[in-house]
């Protein structure tokens, strides 16, 4: 069971989990006192011993699931269905089975019937031995070399081959026909036969689905970084709710990732920029050794932020990465504020102060009790909201993000309102998921507004959001 921990730790590791020697030596500790019986304990246990990190928590999930229980369940599953089948033709599979033990007591010359393991362990459908007998067959077909899916049918033949199969099935067959020459009934032999065959059929697809569950663990950090890598390209028009489920995680990664940037270069902001001049004028009196170091102090002001988010379903993912992107960057904003808006203009810095970040995300997405989400869109009418309640919360340090498409619906787009809001703030950065250019052109009123922003941006994926991100807070 160690070697099978080390090989789980090994694993974690590759995948980008962080495992210590000393945390698996705290996983041999636990098992002292458990077992693999009841696995939700086992992995509560193992995830607290090897699990530092809450963005680890996906990826020790699946391969859990993947190295200890996840093979098990599909085994069971297949050999379920094998018997079910039987079952369904209203074939008492026990009864039949207690016949056969039966027979091959009485009938002479069968007590010791000439079967290797593995007939005797799929004639019985010894879960636990089968099991064990691909695991083995596994490592002796060296399946931890698989690299693509083109390798899945080679490695399952030499797995296959590496159990005897072909020789078992042989076996159980040349018993049929033993059994037959002894007098058992043809209906039973019948139901026997097919019995074989669906064990036979059931062994072969648990050999492919250990060899594809092995392909992902042992590319399960490529598999991830293609997934995501996909993910960044993907429109956020186009996503599926399972996408949207997995792009928070990506999200999650991607702003760690920027935290982790930011928290090393205020740590050197504080410490600041060594000095040569100024170390070797003030170590002047010790013979220019330089005892006293002498360094630059550069602070860099964190902005305010301010982001209003047009929510209606055209640009809803956009404005919903977006938020839960900054409000992951708390760190690096003196403050944020957030307003959502359709027509009416509506806070919702408060649910953010509140809530989960990405339940709020959903809150604020939804309108709730703060605008009425079911109108047309009008930015026009946004904007004079905000310059006549907000305004004077913009300074020189405030940075105003924009999330919209600005189709107006033919409004008033009010653009002296963004213009004083511009003059107000420090910049004013506008997120837009449509393509340049349609810009200006049916209902959209961008070209009225682009004179009154900084930067302007098309964002229709995550790749495209984060590089505008990098561009604010690095």
């Amino acid at each position: 069971m160690q070697k099978r921990i080390l090989d789980f730790a090994t694993l974690l590791r590759k995948s980008g989990v962080r495992v210590s020697v000393s945390e698996s030596i705290d996983a041999f500790t636990a098992l002292d006192e458990l077992t693999l019986d009841d696995r939700e304990v086992f992995k509560d246990a193992l995830r607290a011993t090897m699990v530092k990190r809450t963005m680890d928590l996906p990826t020790y999930d699946r391969l859990f699931d993947l190295y200890w229980s996840g093979f098990y369940d599909g085994l069971r599953s297949a050999f379920d269905d094998a018997s079910a089948g039987l079952e369904a033709k209203g074939l008492d599979l026990e009864e039949l089975m207690e016949r056969l033990k039966e027979f091959l007591e009485n009938a002479e010359g069968m007590e010791d019937a000439d079967l290797s393991e593995l007939a005797k362990a799929l004639l019985t459908q010894d879960l636990s031995q089968l099991e064990q007998m691909i695991r083995q067959a596994g490592e002796a077909a060296d399946v931890g070399r698989i690299e693509n899916m083109l390798q899945v049918g080679f490695f399952t033949r030499r797995i296959l081959e590496q159990l005897g199969a072909q020789g078992a099935g042989d076996q159980l067959r040349q018993l049929l026909e033993q059994l037959r020459g002894m007098g058992l009934p043809e209906e039973e032999l019948g139901a026997l036969r097919e019995l074989i065959e669906r064990l036979m059929e059931a062994l072969r697809a648990s050999v492919r689905d250990f060899t594809q569950r092995e392909l992902q663990k042992q590319n399960f950090d490529y598999i991830e970084k293609f997934r995501r890598e996909t993910l960044l390209e993907k429109s956020f028009y186009s996503l599926t709710e399972e996408d949207i489920r997995r792009m928070r995680e990506v999200v999650t990664r991607l702003a760690q990732k920027i935290k982790n940037i930011l928290t090393i270069r205020r740590r050197r902001e504080r410490k600041g920029k060594f000095d040569l001049h100024q170390t070797l004028r003030r170590n002047m009196h010790h013979g220019g050794v330089p005892f006293e170091l002498i360094f630059k102090e550069r602070r860099k002001d964190r902005p305010k932020l301010v982001i209003l988010c047009d929510i209606s379903s055209s640009v809803a993912n956009v404005s919903r990465f977006m938020l839960l992107f900054m409000y992951s960057l708390q760190v690096a904003f003196t403050k944020i504020r957030a307003f959502v808006f359709v027509a009416e203009l509506g806070e919702v810095t408060h649910i953010f102060n509140e809530k989960d970040i990405a339940d709020a995300v959903d809150i604020a997405l939804e309108g709730g009790d703060v605008i009425n989400v079911y109108t047309r869109s009008n930015f026009g009418y946004a904007f004079h909201e905000f310059w006549k309640n907000h305004l004077s919360s913009l300074d020189k340090k405030t940075t105003v993000i924009v999330i919209g498409d600005a189709r107006n619906n033919y409004n008033d787009p009010r653009a002296w309102c963004m213009a004083e809001i511009h003059n107000k703030a420090k910049n004013v950065i506008w997120l837009n998921p449509e393509s340049p250019g349609a810009w200006g052109f049916g209902d959209s009123v961008m070209d009225k507004y682009l004179p009154h922003t900084d930067v302007a941006e098309e964002v229709r994926n995550l790749r495209q959001l984060s590089r505008v991100v990098d561009k604010l807070v690095l």
